[in-house]
């Protein structure tokens, strides 16, 4: 089965859009900010889908774009001007940045109330603590497909393949959480046996950025499978895992394109109308 992340994105965004008109009837503008440094063209078009659903759900949306060449201060100095603007409610710096920039550096710089993509190290800190604060927006993502396809997690094995604070961690966390209760292996390219690991999964998550990585005889018979990654083959876009091999023994798998990819999008997008009701609270 095809667990469509496009068909769950519409219903989150629908949700977003209705809070959005709420604010608007209470005098409140929800505002969007990204921040695109270089010129990448996926990163440009990916930057570009997300104003397209700002707007749609109602909001305010502000396209901040450096060049290349810009500076660490000269990014800095553009984030810190979306942490002043009381306009902007959430704000997304598209990662990685070009260069020699530091891209941590750059995200600590993120008001933590306005991290729309939730990787400021206080809001990862709050998720370690199980505290309410900005999810990343792609795990979070993730938890909502598995949800919307009923898709059993308490008591079942979780192997997420990817280490990285984008995805893999926040993911295994908030597989292991409470009420979610699933049983997490982080796995990355230096585990042993990593084929071997994965076919005992009943939940695999595979964020390794490496092109078809995993292959049908990697998957447990009717394990649910969650691919995360966005890769350029030639003129193809493909994740990491192989779907031709992978969905026949799969009891679910999500496509690329149109699996994962909009529900990060629509996540987004809930967590700067979050960010916007916290502001409209305290005024």
């Amino acid at each position: 089965m095809r667990l469509s992340g496009r068909r769950v994105a519409k219903a989150v965004r629908a949700g977003v859009a209705e809070r959005v008109a709420a604010l608007a009837e209470a005098g409140k503008a929800v505002g969007l900010a990204t921040i695109l440094v270089g010129d990448d063209a996926a990163s440009r078009v990916y930057v570009n889908s997300k104003h397209k659903a700002a707007e749609k759900a109602g909001m305010l949306s502000f396209d901040h774009h450096l060049p290349a060449d810009a500076t660490q201060e000269e990014v800095v100095g553009q984030i810190r001007r979306c942490n002043d603007d009381p306009d902007v409610d959430g704000m997304i710096l598209q990662l990685p940045l070009p260069g020699d920039l530091d891209g941590h550096a750059a995200v600590e710089a993120i008001d933590p109330a306005k991290d729309a993509d939730g990787l400021h190290p206080y809001n990862l800190g709050k998720l370690v603590l199980s505290q309410d604060a900005p999810v990343p927006a792609t795990p979070q993502g993730i938890m909502e497909i598995l949800r919307f396809y009923e898709v059993e997690t308490a008591g079942r094995l979780a192997v997420v393949i990817g280490r990285s604070f984008l995805v893999g961690r926040p993911m295994a966390l908030l597989l292991g959480a409470k009420g979610v209760d699933a049983t997490v292996v982080l796995a990355h390219s230096r585990t042993k046996d990593l084929p071997d690991l994965a076919r005992t999964a009943d939940i695999l998550v595979a964020a390794a950025g490496r092109a078809r990585m995993v292959t049908g005889d990697w998957v447990k018979p009717g394990a649910t499978v969650v691919d995360v990654g966005i890769n350029r083959v030639d003129a193809e876009v493909v994740g990491d895992v192989d779907a031709e091999s992978v969905e026949p023994v799969a009891g679910g798998l999500t496509p690329v394109p149109g699996g994962v990819g909009p529900m990060t999008v629509a996540c987004l997008l809930r967590n700067t109308v979050a960010a916007a009701e916290r502001s409209a609270d305290l005024r």
